[in-house]
């Protein structure tokens, strides 16, 4: 859903907005030291429990807040709640396939995901939604395309785990958008709060599972241990929450801007983390790089048009 107009602070939107989302953004970008510490946990293991502390933490701030209402309606709404049902299934995916990837020290392949994913957004715009984009966008999208290639030789195989990442996120984009086409939007922590509690009896069924059969680490390594396991709900519900606030308070184009923070911070994560970048790889990140700057000053452009200039962009067919 489109944020509010801005309140206070120009273009970029109010600072309140604009703190939020950096921090929001930072967090994100930060989260392979984070899950480097959950070691030994395997990756099922990590995406178990960050399911289950995640829903309790939503019920608490829900419970807090009392908010209720928003919640309810979207459990009355079965439309709203069968395409939250498939985010929930995407969203897991991405979040395990991530977890993975810092498990297996492949950060900076993640991290390139998560720069290829405005670049899906706007083939899916093409592919899905039958628009027609502008010639800076079709730029864009062959530059990252051509850049795939690249790093597909420079890696011996395709970057799988970025394009999953990159399609998995970009899919569960476009099912949120149509969430609010049915009844209303739904705000970010009635939202997660659903997504989880759709995922919560699988995740349980996990832990239990990996508990049963010793391959669990919840219990067996420690106090320090459980503590960061519990945490993964707060590492996943503050940015979540910090973003909802900058999404009502600045424009779209600053969101934009904004969320390169989070794979730029990841690209430097795996490389404090001692993964290595042949030429090779360089090249092919600089090219994505590329797509994204020609990506975004198109995108800026076109944002600072006057009201009923023509945009070269046509809503969706259908």
């Amino acid at each position: 859903m489109p944020p509010a107009p801005p309140t206070t602070g120009g273009a970029l939107g109010d600072r309140t907005g604009v703190l939020a989302g950096a921090l929001a953004y930072a967090m994100w970008g930060v989260f392979p030291l984070f899950f480097v510490l959950l070691a030994p946990a395997g990756s099922i293991e990590v995406l178990a429990h960050r399911v289950v502390w995640s829903l309790v933490v939503c019920a608490l701030v829900v419970v807090a807040r009392r908010a209720w209402g928003p919640l309810l309606r979207v459990l009355r709404t079965p439309a709203q709640l069968g395409l939250l049902a498939v985010a929930a299934v995407f969203i897991a995916v991405n979040w395990g396939v991530y977890i993975y990837a810092v498990n297996a020290g492949q950060v900076i392949e993640a991290s390139l995901g998560y720069f290829i994913n405005p670049l899906v957004t706007v083939l899916f715009g093409v592919l899905l939604l039958r628009e027609r984009l502008r010639p800076g966008q079709w730029a864009a999208v062959g530059t990252g395309a051509l850049a795939v290639a690249v790093l597909t030789a420079a890696y011996g195989r395709l970057p799988w785990i970025s394009l999953v990442l990159a399609f998995s996120f970009g899919i569960y984009g476009l099912v949120k958008n149509r969430v609010g086409r049915h009844g209303g939007g739904v705000d970010a922590l009635s939202s997660l709060t659903v997504e989880t509690s759709l995922l919560f009896v699988p995740a349980l069924a996990a832990v239990v599972v990996l508990s049963a059969t010793g391959r669990g680490t919840f219990t067996g390594e420690g106090p320090l241990h459980v503590a960061l396991m519990v945490t993964t709900g707060v590492v996943t519900a503050v940015p979540l929450l910090l973003f909802a606030v900058a999404a009502r308070r600045v424009p779209l184009t600053t969101i934009g801007l904004l969320q390169y923070f989070a794979p730029v911070l990841q690209f430097v994560c795996g490389l404090l983390l001692g993964e290595t970048m042949p030429a090779a790889r360089w090249a092919g990140f600089g090219l994505v790089w590329l797509a994204l700057v020609v990506l975004t000053v198109d995108t800026v452009r076109a944002s600072r048009r006057p009201r009923g200039a023509p945009v070269q962009v046509v809503e969706p067919a259908g």
